[in-house]
């Protein structure tokens, strides 16, 4: 049963922008923090965003931060994913995740996953 489906990958130039989307399913959107992962090839998975129940609370990696916005709309259980001035070193897939644990940037406090979607970025 499918619950976190994502879309809008694809390949850009460095510097250019790409939105992410992940549709939800409702019983996950209604009672899980939402967030992003993403892992390049021989590399671990790392966080790269997260958004509360609300929307009123949005964590980021270091990395990211100033470049991604993440937010939330409730109407359409989607969160959206905005990547902007993106670098090569973004390059990866990207994994929308639901979990409990507020503000966490760890994994396994995620339980609910999508199956990814690829951004590459070129230089």
């Amino acid at each position: 049963q499918v619950q976190l489906v994502e879309s809008g990958g694809g390949l850009v130039q460095a510097g250019g922008s790409l939105r992410l989307s992940c549709a939800a399913d409702r019983r996950i959107a209604l009672s899980y923090n939402l967030g992003w992962f993403r892992q390049a090839p021989g590399k671990e998975r790392e966080f790269v965003s997260g958004i509360d129940l609300s929307g009123g609370r949005i964590w980021y990696a270091d990395s990211v931060k100033g470049r991604f916005t993440l937010s939330r709309d409730d109407a359409k259980n989607t969160v959206y994913l905005q990547m902007n001035s993106l670098k090569p070193e973004d390059t990866a897939v990207y994994y929308c995740a639901g979990g409990a644990r507020l503000l966490s940037t760890t994994a396994v406090d995620y339980v609910y996953w999508g199956q990814g979607t690829q951004v590459t970025v070129s230089s």
